[in-house]
């Protein structure tokens, strides 16, 4: 799970290492993990009422002897901070447990194009 701490250290990097402003609107990439597809189909749509936009479902592309996984990716520009970042974190760990997903996996964040 990740913690208020871990979004802290997030923030002090980017503001030290980043190539971009961080109080300015970014792009943040969600993720989420199940393996059963149709039920990411009908989160990513959910999500999707709600602002983000679906960037895709993709397969882990698994071996023969592991079952699959499946990764929504959806995304949205916003402004967060250490602390709205880890309320959004602990709204997705909520939303995937509502949902029966296997897992909220987190986010990436870049520039907004």
């Amino acid at each position: 799970m990740i913690t208020k701490e871990d979004m802290v250290e997030l923030f002090a990097d980017m503001k030290q290492n980043a190539p971009w402003d961080i109080s300015k609107p970014l792009l943040w990439g969600y993720f989420f993990a199940d393996p059963v597809k149709s039920k990411l189909e009908v989160a990513g749509e959910q999500l999707k009422a709600k602002g983000y936009q679906i960037v895709g479902i993709y397969d882990s592309k698994p071996e023969a002897s592991v079952p699959a996984l499946w990764w929504l990716h959806v995304e949205k520009a916003e402004h967060h901070t250490a602390d709205t970042l880890h309320v959004r974190n602990q709204e997705f760990y909520k939303f995937a447990e509502e949902h029966q997903l296997e897992s909220y996996d987190g986010m990436d964040v870049g520039p907004v194009a």
